[in-house]
Parts: structure tokens; C-alpha cells; sequence
């Protein structure tokens, strides 16, 4: 409940300064920030090195070295960053060779990576239920931030400065989190070289699968630039932007069984399913209303929200966000791999999932341009997150659970049961 109410507010924030933003900046400049922002996405699994996904059950299986596992993540993952920003200057260089602007925009983007990697001591918070102190942090962060992008609005700042501003809202959330560490926590943060091996052994599976991930999330973007202009992504983010008006109502939650998920796992393998299964039931019925709703009022949401410059991406709005109950399904599939040691199939599916997307982009933009990319993206998520469970072997028994997900019942007896605390 301390996530989502925080999420709500930094929700409500982010919808009001994106709006005012993409009105300010047009779709051209527009298009070019979230450009910038799909480039500094593909190398984010890299920076992370799969840490984001094994630091809360490495933490909860081995409390006596959380200092150790922690502090060598953070060096680990500072490193990673500074070498993946290099990679973002050299990629834009030479893919933007002689585009001035979109060389300078996505370096000053990528320098939010920095403050990306120290960010990870929110899972320590995750795996110790005191999610409280990260959504609270997240949310002053998102104030001051909201307060700076509203200053450079007023001021009438180019674009430049809009490109470095996300790297603000990382780096107070990384430094406030920091020093809250180290005021509760009895565990000092320190390096070890063995435990920096061990972490990244079973961390990279999860590099490669990001990666992929990151690829159908993202390549519709660039192809869009590179195949039809800076416009094309403008109108294309828009749509994405409004189909995830919610996400962080879909990511708190995941967040807050995360933890409770593999402490089951531990205890029961009977009580570990049926909380996997309630988390499916949650997600599946909340992204299917959401998704009704906005496929209905999407022309009203697009108009309020981006202006009626922005009115190309209502079409798209009502394909994509279909898809957004299929990604979510991924992340919950996700922790039930995890907590079953099944991870190295990840890099299989997402694979699967990156060419598939890949295909798709080329056949259907150049027909249907950023209508083709939001069919794309929707036919990319049903085969990764549902299509091939009922392939491949050893995650069909994760599909099973997202079957007994659809008994509505599941559904009512955790609305039930919160009702009664």
C-alpha cells in the first residue's frame, strides 16, 4: 500500500509534466528525447548486470551478507555504467554521424545511468518489506524533479536540458536511499571479488534476456526514426506514454509479491503457487479493465493529455495498449523462473521474443507506419509472455498457474482479504 500510494501521486505528477513537455518540446524534439531514451534503454541490462533481478532473493537466502552482496553490486554496476555510457556517445556517433543534436541529447541522457546503478539499494528495502522508505524517496525525487522540469518550461530551456533532467530524479532517489542504509542498517557495504563472481554467474542470464526484453520495447522506436522521421516516434511515444498511464499501479504490485513469493518458496511449495496464481488473477483483471477503458476514451485521453498536434497516435493508442496486460504476465512469469532456478530458459524466450518483434517492425511499418509498430509490439508480447509457455517444456507449468489465474475467484479473495486488514 506504501508503493501504490506513492506510485498514485508520482503517477498524477508524471502525466501532468509529460504532457506539458511534449506540448512545449513538439513532436519532432519530442521524438528525439524518447529517441535518446530507447538508446540509453539498451544498454541499461548491461549497466544492471541481471542484479535487479536476484539482489531481493540473494538477500532474503543470505541475510548475514547483505553488506557484502549489496556493496559489491553497487561497485559492480557503477563500473558497468561508466562503460555503457561510453558505448551510448560511440553508438550515436557513428549511427548519427554528422546530427549534432542527437549526439549531445543522448550523451547528456545516458548520464542518468550513473545514478541508475547506485539506485539498486531500493531491492534491499524490497527484501526487507520496507518499501515505505523507497516510495516515499521516489516521491520527494519526483517533486523536486517535476519543480525543475516545470522551471525549465517556464524559462523556456532547449532541449538539452531536458535530456540531462532525468538524471536528477536517479540521483536523489540513489543518494537519499544511501544514507537511509546506512542510519538502519547494522551491515556495513563492502566488495568481495568472490561474491562480484557469484552474482554475476547467476546474474547473466538475465543480461541477454533484459537485452531482448529491451528489444521489443524499444526497436520500434529507432527503426521509426531512422525509417520515417523524428515526428513518427513523437506520435508513437505518445501512444505508449498514454497505454501506461497505470504501469505503476502494475509494478507496485509485482514489487510487493516479489518478496512474498520467494519467501513461500521456501516454506511451501503449495503456498508458493497459489500466491504465483493470485498474482496472475490481480494483474490479468486490472490490465484488462484499464485497457477497456482506454481504448474507449482514447481520442479524449490523447487530446487532454498531448493536444491535438498529438491526434496520429489515437489508432495506435488503441492497439498497443492491449498489450499491456501480456507484457506484465512476463514479470510475473519471471519470479515464478526465478524462484524455481528454471532462469536459464530466459534467454530463450526473450530471444524468441526480440526476433519475433524485429520481423514484425520490418514487415509492418514501412505498410502501416506507427500503426504497424503498435500491432507489432501487441503480437510480440502474446507470443513471448503466452504462446510459447505452452511450447517450451519447462515453464508449462507456469502457464497452468496462469490459467487458474483466470478463476475470478482468486481475485475476489484478495480483494476480501484486504478489505479485512
Amino acid at each position: 500500500m506504501w508503493i501504490i500510494s506513492c506510485k498514485v501521486a508520482q503517477s498524477v505528477l508524471a502525466v501532468i509534466i509529460n504532457m506539458l513537455t511534449a506540448r512545449y518540446l513538439g513532436p519532432s524534439n519530442y521524438g528525439l528525447i524518447n529517441y535518446a531514451a530507447s538508446i540509453v534503454a539498451f544498454v541499461i541490462p548491461i549497466m544492471q548486470l541481471g542484479l535487479n533481478a536476484i539482489l531481493v532473493q540473494e538477500i532474503i537466502n543470505k541475510p548475514e551478507k547483505e553488506g557484502e552482496t549489496l556493496g559489491t553490486s553497487l561497485v559492480m554496476s557503477l563500473i558497468s555504467a561508466f562503460l555503457c555510457i561510453i558505448g551510448v556517445l560511440l553508438f550515436s556517433l557513428i549511427a548519427n554521424a554528422g546530427e549534432t543534436e542527437t549526439i549531445i541529447v543522448c550523451f547528456l541522457y545516458s548520464i542518468l545511468l550513473i545514478f541508475s546503478a547506485l539506485e539498486l539499494t531500493q531491492y534491499w528495502f524490497q527484501a526487507k518489506l520496507m518499501s515505505k522508505y523507497v516510495s516515499l524517496t521516489m516521491l520527494l525525487a519526483y517533486i523536486l524533479v517535476s519543480g525543475y522540469k516545470i522551471f525549465l518550461l517556464a524559462t523556456g530551456k532547449n532541449i538539452y536540458w531536458f535530456a540531462i533532467s532525468n538524471a536528477l530524479d536517479y540521483a536523489i532517489i540513489s543518494v537519499v536511499l544511501l544514507i537511509i542504509y546506512k542510519k538502519i542498517s547494522k551491515n556495513k557495504l563492502s566488495f568481495s571479488l568472490t561474491t562480484a563472481k557469484s552474482l554475476f554467474n547467476k546474474g547473466k542470464y538475465y543480461i541477454v534476456s533484459s537485452m531482448m526484453v529491451t528489444i521489443f520495447a524499444q526497436t520500434a522506436r529507432i527503426m521509426l526514426k531512422f525509417m520515417i522521421s523524428n515526428e513518427a516516434v513523437g506520435y508513437y511515444s505518445a501512444a505508449v506514454a498514454c497505454a501506461g498511464m497505470t504501469s505503476f499501479v502494475f509494478t507496485a504490485i509485482i514489487d510487493s509479491f516479489r518478496p512474498l513469493i520467494f519467501e513461500s518458496k521456501k516454506n511451501s511449495q503449495q503456498v508458493f503457487e497459489k500466491n504465483v496464481t493470485r498474482l496472475y488473477s490481480v494483474i490479468i483483471y486490472f490490465a484488462l479493465a484499464q485497457s477497456v477503458f482506454i481504448a474507449v476514451f482514447s481520442e479524449v485521453i490523447v487530446k487532454i493529455l498531448y493536444g491535438s498536434q498529438y491526434i496520429d497516435s489515437v489508432m495506435a493508442l488503441r492497439i498497443i495498449v492491449w498489450h499491456t496486460t501480456f507484457s506484465y504476465l512476463g514479470a510475473v512469469r519471471n519470479i515464478w523462473i526465478l524462484a524455481e532456478g528454471k532462469h536459464k530458459i530466459l534467454w530463450v524466450l526473450n530471444l524468441s521474443g526480440a526476433l519475433f518483434n524485429i520481423i514484425l517492425n520490418f514487415v509492418f511499418i514501412p505498410i502501416w507506419g506507427i500503426y504497424g509498430a503498435a500491432l507489432s509490439a501487441l503480437l510480440t508480447q502474446i507470443f513471448t509472455n503466452v504462446v510459447l509457455g505452452f511450447i517450451i517444456k519447462p515453464i508449462k507449468d507456469n502457464n497452468k498457474l496462469m490459467l487458474q489465474a483466470l478463476n475470478v475467484k482468486n481475485l475476489i479473495e484478495i480483494i476480501m482479504r484486504q478489505t479485512q486488514k
